[in-house]
């Protein structure tokens, strides 16, 4: 079996992730990317994986695909160009870039869900209608990169101009602030079902920016799955693995964005922990053309789990970091992982963004209780410090 993987740059998902689950299953890989350096020790071939013809020429120059994969967000519809072309299971390339740019998703979800929302091309002016308070953000965006919390016209127009300075060339998008404790629905399908595999809670940071600052094991409330089942179909998603995030307004559940991968920041490997299952082979058995395996989601081998992002609380360099750990034991039958994502010696230039995170640790245990006193007792004994 012949994988070819698109990426753009190493992530976990991807080096920790796919690529091991790739070798359990005994499939010969071949790495696309433009970035060719970075894994060392593999078949790689570079190519500019943002455009299905170079993604099809220079796999029909190598060898015969089996499979076609990406996990990155940039990646999607290219890469199901791509598998569509050879004849390969793949996601719909059009539910990709519905998922992908957030005003198309707002246009698929309206029969759906009423979301107040203005697409605001380059050089365009905000309408003057919306109903404040409203967040401006990318159509496009990642990691919550100029995404905004406005409370009227001039501090819209002042947030416009702004991300205008960094993206000139992008189109923007102001909706109305969908308020109330935002949580994630993480689907699997294999063409013909459609799986609700998990979900967490969404800890932000304080407003007006949106980092993510920690997830907590929780599946969606039944009661919400009809209404997320109609937004998926809607935006044509099913085949594959797609991360949905949403707001429990006092109207209900409404969606903030689709991202059509995988969930990231270690929340893949938190969630293959609590299922117990080798969840990176099942979606690249899924995209093989295999059925979606039989499991139970209230079966979980694990009882409780946390992703606790470590935020960076101001600019400097860092002086200190907690060491990395691997699935190591800590009190209350507790297991640990951290992950740096910076090094002694880095500057850090706060941003209001996922990419303040210094690193991310891991937790799963019995019960809530548990890994909230490991994850204190691990930070306040290995804080990052920066100077």
């Amino acid at each position: 079996m012949r994988l070819y993987l698109t990426t753009l740059n190493p992530t976990d998902s991807v080096t920790g992730g796919f690529l091991p689950a790739a070798a359990a299953l005994g499939w010969d890989v071949t790495i696309l990317t433009d970035q060719p350096d970075r894994y060392p020790g593999y078949d790689v071939v570079a190519a500019d994986v943002r455009d299905p013809r170079a993604v099809i020429d220079v796999v029909a120059a190598h060898h015969r695909p089996d499979v076609i994969f990406s996990n990155s967000d940039h990646l999607q519809a290219a890469t199901a160009l791509a598998a569509e072309y050879f004849g390969l299971p793949g996601k719909d390339w059009r539910a990709c870039v519905t998922a992908k740019n957030k005003v198309l998703t707002r246009r698929a979800l309206a029969a759906v869900e009423p979301v107040r929302s203005a697409r605001i091309p380059p050089g365009a002016n905000p309408p003057g209608d919306l109903p404040y308070p409203v967040v401006v953000k990318p159509a496009q965006g990642v990691a919550s990169e100029d995404v905004v919390l406005v409370d009227g016209a001039d501090a819209l127009a002042a947030a416009v101009a702004a991300i205008r300075e960094r993206r000139p060339e992008e189109v923007l998008v102001a909706e109305e602030f969908l308020e109330g404790p935002v949580r994630t629905l993480e689907t699997l399908g294999d063409g013909i079902t459609r799986e609700v595999v998990g979900g967490f809670a969404t800890t932000l940071g304080p407003l007006p920016h949106f980092v993510e600052e920690r997830l907590d094991w929780r599946p969606p409330d039944t009661g919400h799955l009809p209404h997320l089942a109609a937004a998926l179909d809607a935006a044509g998603v099913g085949f594959g693995v797609c991360h949905t995030e949403y707001a429990v307004t006092r109207d209900g559940p409404r969606v903030i964005e689709m991202n059509y991968r995988l969930i990231g920041d270690n929340c893949d490997f938190l969630l293959a922990d609590l299922l117990g299952v080798p969840l990176h082979q099942w979606i690249l058995r899924v995209h093989a053309g295999e059925p979606l395996p039989a499991f139970d989601p209230g079966g979980l081998r694990a009882a409780y789990g946390s992703v606790v992002s470590l935020v960076a609380e101001r600019s400097g360099t860092v002086t200190a970091a907690p060491p990395g750990l691997s699935a190591q034991e800590a009190a209350g039958g507790v297991r640990l992982w951290h992950r740096a994502l910076r090094g002694i010696g880095d500057h850090v230039e706060v941003t209001g963004t996922n990419r303040d995170y210094l690193g991310l640790l891991r937790a799963v245990g019995p019960d809530g209780a548990s890994v909230d006193a490991a994850i204190d007792t691990f930070r306040k004994e290995h804080p990052w410090v920066l100077a």
